[in-house]
């Protein structure tokens, strides 16, 4: 029963089903067998062999440009008492003031409100509190019994009233957050196309090559800090949807405001829409997207360019770019490309990969042993299992001070019957993969086996809460990508932690923000790390989490903002100067809050 054996489970060779479609990086050894075969990427130090030894540190004046991106209208420094003007392109009032979503309050305009921006007649009587809409709007949306009924019924409120959706979305997060992000935002993006009711970002399509910059400028909003971008070819575990991984952008900048305080304003979704190969996106009548197989090798790579290049020139040097979503072959390649060009992120390799360490190192204090005694097996070698596994091998080498490639000896992609892991990571996009044999032989060998069951959405999860407590005995440390409900064994209920990538991006993507980063370093995400793990509390251990609860989300995005800012500035990346003397109020006091404002 110690044994392993991967083949069982339809895996042989190197696990993940892109890895031989990905090029081989010459000095990376990671444990694949007897053999040590070469397989996968680095982060920072392969991304750095592909940029020919050129650093993000290496500040290259060929790609420095002047710009960025400030709150204009004073409307983020002004408290809550606070007058403001609802500007767009001129004072809004009457019709077009309940029609605008940013300023749209609906029955909690004041009487004085009603009078000074023409509203009389166009709603009922009664002023109402944002606290009763509120209310109100959960009593309706907890009446819907499917996901996706919500989902809508989220997103309809998003496009009439932006700060009730905010109010909503951090007040109930535990509740909503599986609504607008994983598990439903998958089923979203597979219906897009019947859903889709009005643009919520930017669709840029080959039909746009040659004028990206102009697209970009139809954009009402000149004031970008965080740009969240898809090719729509590999949406959560879902593959190739096409031009309707949209929802991925919108789920993922509402939680960039809502979790991490970057206002709405600031966020722009982007769909880069090159084709699909999806036949029945194709055949389908209601899909949305250009009906054409994926535009592939040079026409992609230089339509991406196009939009890099047109992004800094637009918004400056200090507007963060994340990649979403993007297929194996392209994902490394952009990140390597435009890393030192660029403020990049890829939330699928660097955000995994650091949501995943600060878990390993919290379970540390349930599993016992440091992080460079464990024996690490991984189900999936594509951009998260690459990702994690090679930020789990630098912090190592942080901590032994021993050359990274020793570190990375105690990380396996395959199987080998001559190992015995103490902590098996799942990535592999494919369901049910860590079967009752498997989650068995992890227990046998271990007191408290760590399982991380990592895919998204739930369907795609490679195994449950249920299963992992009950063929562990009830022993398991578990965290899975997507949620699940507590589970009850043997008479005690077990509670099992989320290993979501919702608790770095915000607050790290805020940290560059407010330390007005240029360039993201690997250094960067092991602060993030380092920041989530210590805010796992006793209580939280006793009940076997190794990740805080969601309720406390935007305490913990501003720590790791903080984290994330200083790091920045220790490396000289920082812009934003002089240093706030303490990062962590600064990191507070620019959160946006939902709260109504009063009109002038």
């Amino acid at each position: 029963m110690g044994h392993w054996c991967l083949s069982n489970l339809g895996f042989s060779g190197c696990c993940g089903t892109n890895s031989s479609k990905r090029k081989i990086s010459k000095d990376q050894h990671y444990n694949t067998g007897e053999d040590k075969k070469v397989i996968g990427r680095e982060m920072e130090s392969t991304l750095k062999a592909l940029r020919d030894g050129e650093s993000v540190l290496d500040l290259s004046p060929r790609s420095t440009v002047s710009g960025g991106v400030e709150d204009i209208y004073g409307e983020d420094r002004a408290t809550e008492d606070q007058l403001v003007t609802p500007w767009i392109f001129s004072v809004a009032s009457g019709y077009s003031l309940l029609r605008d979503p940013q300023y749209n309050k609906g029955l909690s305009f004041t009487e004085k409100e009603r009078d000074a921006h023409y509203l009389r007649g166009l709603l009922p009587p009664t002023v109402s509190t944002q606290q009763l809409q509120e209310k109100k709007l959960m009593n309706s949306i907890r009446q819907y019994q499917v996901p996706l009924q919500k989902y809508v019924a989220m997103m309809d409120l998003q496009e009439r009233n932006e700060r009730l959706f905010y109010k909503l979305l951090i007040d109930n997060v535990e509740e909503l957050l599986p609504v607008v992000y994983t598990p439903t935002v998958g089923e979203a993006c597979q219906k897009y196309g019947s859903i889709f009711r009005r643009p919520q970002g930017l669709y840029i399509s080959l039909k746009e090559k040659g004028k990206i910059l102009e697209v970009l400028k139809n954009w009402p909003e000149r004031s970008i800090q965080v740009i969240v971008v898809t090719d729509g070819e590999r949406i959560l575990g879902l593959g190739d949807l096409g031009c309707q991984g949209m929802g991925i952008p919108v789920g993922k900048l509402a939680l960039y405001t809502a979790l991490g305080g970057v206002r709405p304003s600031a966020c722009l979704p982007i769909t880069i829409d090159v084709g699909t190969n999806n036949e029945k996106l194709l055949n389908d009548e209601f899909y949305i997207g250009l009906r054409q197989r994926r535009a592939t090798g040079q026409e992609y790579y230089d339509l991406m360019h196009e939009f890099m290049t047109a992004v800094k020139q637009n918004y400056g040097e200090k507007v963060l770019v994340q990649f979403e979503d993007f297929a194996n072959h392209n994902a490394f390649e952009l990140l390597a490309k435009y890393g030192t060009t660029h403020l990049v992120f890829n939330d699928d390799i660097q955000g995994t990969a650091s949501v995943v360490l600060a878990g390993v190192v919290a379970a540390l204090k349930l599993i016992g042993g440091t992080l460079p005694e464990h024996t690490f097996l991984f189900l999936g070698a594509g951009e998260a299992g690459t990702g994690i596994a090679e930020l789990i091998a630098l912090e190592m080498s942080k901590q032994t001070k021993a050359p990274i490639e020793e570190s990375r000896k105690k990380i396996w992609l395959v199987d080998s019957k001559v190992i015995k892991p103490t902590v098996l990571i799942g990535s592999s996009g494919v369901g049910r993969t860590f079967t009752k044999e498997v989650v068995e032989a992890m227990t046998s060998n271990n007191d408290k086996p760590l399982i991380l069951a990592l895919s998204n959405p739930t369907s795609q999860s490679e195994c449950t809460a249920e299963e992992a407590y009950q063929w562990s005995e009830g022993r398991a440390i578990f965290a899975s990508g997507s949620p699940f409900d507590p589970v009850e064994y043997k008479g005690k209920v077990y509670a099992s932690g989320q290993a979501n990538n919702a608790y770095i991006f915000p607050g790290f993507g805020l940290g560059l923000v407010i330390s007005g980063a240029i360039r993201v370093h690997d250094d960067m995400l092991l602060a993030a790390s380092e920041s989530l793990a210590k805010q796992v509390s006793e209580e939280n251990y006793k009940n076997g989490l190794i990740y805080p609860p969601f309720s406390n989300i935007r305490r913990i995005s501003a720590n790791i903002a903080a984290n994330v800012a200083a790091k920045a500035y220790e490396l000289g990346l920082a812009t934003r100067l002089p240093r706030p003397q303490n990062l962590v109020k600064c990191a507070e006091s620019c959160m946006y809050t939902p709260v109504y404002r009063n009109y002038r």
